[in-house]
């Protein structure tokens, strides 16, 4: 086990804090390890039985436009469950709602630098709405596309965000039609 001699901030704003910890590995050995620390997330696939809805835009530190699933975090709240994040996230983005949310399972976005995990949902029986971005999601755009298209946007590299990745895994591996 490692173990964490002395934390320091280095940095913080309303959604991260980055902290460098001193540690002292299972060897005796010391180090800094740089954590950044970020309100656990939701990650949710809209499913209408046909199609599924992708958030775009670009993405300042890769500097390009990519796809992926609706996801983010309530950093002015805390104490919200990850179904209310899942909700929310789903109607700020996409203006969807959803009548049920099915979780797939708990996933670390990077455990080697984030403490940021998240929960992903399915989410079906879906109702239109307007969406509501944050002033931080200018430009965010839908797009509603077959899984064949999902498929299409991974093998063009338009869709690169691992979380969407790793959610799409997770439908293949829990049978979820039409990924199974």
């Amino acid at each position: 086990m490692i173990r964490t001699l002395s934390t320091k901030t280095v940095y913080e704003n309303p959604w991260i804090t980055v902290r460098e910890d001193a540690i002292e590995c299972q060897d005796g050995s010391h180090g800094i390890h740089a954590v950044i620390d970020k309100h656990d997330g939701a990650l949710v696939v809209p499913w209408d039985g046909q199609r599924t809805t992708l958030v775009g835009q670009v993405k300042y530190p890769i500097g390009r436009f990519v796809w992926e699933f609706p996801q983010g975090a309530m950093d002015d709240d805390a104490s919200a469950g990850p179904e209310t994040i899942a909700r929310a996230e789903l109607a700020e983005e996409t203006g969807l709602r959803a009548g049920t949310l099915t979780h797939l399972g708990r996933l670390a976005y990077a455990p080697g630098i984030l403490s940021q995990e998240f929960d992903v949902w399915l989410a079906t029986d879906l109702q239109e709405g307007e969406p509501a971005p944050e002033e931080t999601e200018v430009g965010l755009t839908t797009r509603a596309v077959t899984p064949a298209e999902l498929d299409g946007l991974v093998a063009s590299g338009d869709l690169v965000d691992a979380a969407s990745l790793a959610a799409l895994h997770l439908l293949r591996m829990r049978g979820v039609a039409p990924w199974a």
